[in-house]
């Protein structure tokens, strides 16, 4: 079994070439928030033109994607050519090294179809004023709080350090919702300053750097998506504290994105588009060790750096039920996976998301957040007559396991 150190190298190794999954540094961050306004203006026109260049529904599709496990409905459908299938021509997806990087050539239209963090959105649209619209949700779950071996619960972070992979993400949020149900404070502060024994400092730290950093105690946990909290597990460096599936019920983190212009010059497009990824949805479902196989290193796209085994404890989790026994899953009766997949985005998950992120410290200018109405964000953000007439094509909500009708209430329980 790789050490712990081994681990750190080849984790490090991804951050410093073009396979690395990473989170949003500060550079990172200020580079996306200098996209609103004038800043955008060459990027948008780039991206106009390059529309442009195609006549109705030419466009290939271009996807762009980090290699985590949110990426897999896009990686999926281009593997099994179902966007071929709905008649449209495809490009190889793009690699992208972090979230910034990903968002600038959306917006430049390098590429067109893209998976961003749920409250990144939130920020494209509104914070960043580029007219993006979510069409699908492109995972459900999928993330967890990872920490220290000798760390038995929230409470004992107290005085201690965590990473997070971005200010705008659903970790963010729940691990700030975590820590003060336990009457913890969450703070932003130098790695070097004091922390009192009820504060927690929260770090963005990319996430192919979690591991190495865990294994090297320079943090006492992380929250992130998936494959590097069972990279963790795999390597005995740290252990699953709390699934985030477990506190908010069958969340959205990752949602698929398109730019408006296609969505409303191009409706056609857009649907075959969102209906290639809501069946590669559905055949993830039903084939988790295939497309374990199908996104690892060793298969035969390459699409994300990671092993299989890795990979298949995500996936194709066979061992939730210990985590259920353990303790470590508190809603055994929510009946859940690691991992899964259901395309519609229902509005009260946008309505709380924003009430949630009006009430969780980010970094930056969070004005626009203040002044956001939630019931107007799940109207304005969302376009979901696409996925609607997707999944009626392939027997609605009912084939994804869950009830019939487009509505929900949200279950968030610490």
């Amino acid at each position: 079994m790789p050490s712990p150190s081994s681990d750190r190298v080849s984790y490090r190794h991804l951050c410093a070439s073009s396979q690395c999954g990473c989170g949003m540094s500060r550079r990172d961050w200020l580079r996306i928030a200098a996209l609103g306004g004038a800043a955008a203006v060459p990027l948008l026109r780039a991206g106009d033109a390059r529309a442009q260049a195609f006549k109705g529904d030419d466009v290939p599709v271009r996807i762009g994607y980090l290699p985590i496990t949110d990426a897999t409905p896009l990686l999926v459908a281009h593997a099994r050519q179902l966007f071929e299938a709905e008649g449209l021509r495809t490009e190889k997806p793009r690699l992208f090294r972090s979230w910034a990087q990903i968002v600038e050539a959306f917006i430049a239209g390098q590429v067109n179809v893209v998976h961003l963090l749920s409250p990144t959105t939130l920020f494209v649209r509104y914070g960043s004023k580029f007219p993006a619209k979510v069409v699908a949700w492109n995972h459900i779950n999928g993330s967890a709080l990872t920490v220290a071996n000798g760390i038995g619960s929230v409470a004992e972070l107290g005085g201690k350090t965590v990473a997070i992979p971005f200010w705008y993400s659903i970790h963010n949020i729940v691990l700030q919702q975590l820590l003060r149900a336990q009457g913890l404070t969450p703070v932003s502060r130098p790695r070097s300053a004091a922390l009192g024994p009820r504060e927690v400092n929260l770090v963005v730290l990319p996430p192919a750097e979690m591991v190495s950093a865990l294994a090297a105690r320079s943090v006492a946990g992380y929250i992130v998506a998936e494959p590097f909290n069972a990279a963790a597990e795999n390597l005995q460096a740290g252990k699953v504290l709390r699934f985030v599936g477990d506190v908010w019920k069958n969340h959205a983190c990752c949602l698929v994105t398109l730019a408006e212009r296609d969505t409303v010059e191009r409706p056609e497009w857009a649907q075959r588009v969102t209906s290639a990824i809501v069946r590669a949805q559905l055949w993830t479902r039903n084939n988790q060790l295939e497309t374990a196989k199908l996104l690892a290193s060793t298969g035969e796209g390459k699409y994300t750096p990671h092993g299989l085994p890795v990979l298949s404890k995500v996936l194709a989790a066979s061992d939730y039920a210990s985590y259920e026994r353990s303790g470590v899953v508190r809603h055994a009766d929510w009946a859940q996976r690691r991992i899964d997949f259901q395309p519609y985005p229902y509005p009260s998950y946008t309505e709380a998301l924003v009430r949630a992120l009006q009430t969780t410290q980010v970094e930056g200018d969070a004005a626009f957040l203040q002044r956001l109405d939630p019931a107007f964000a799940a109207r304005d953000l969302v376009d979901d007559r696409f996925v609607k007439a997707a999944l009626a094509q392939v027997g609605g909500l009912a084939a994804f396991g869950q009830p019939a009708g487009f509505t929900r209430t949200e279950t968030i329980a610490v």
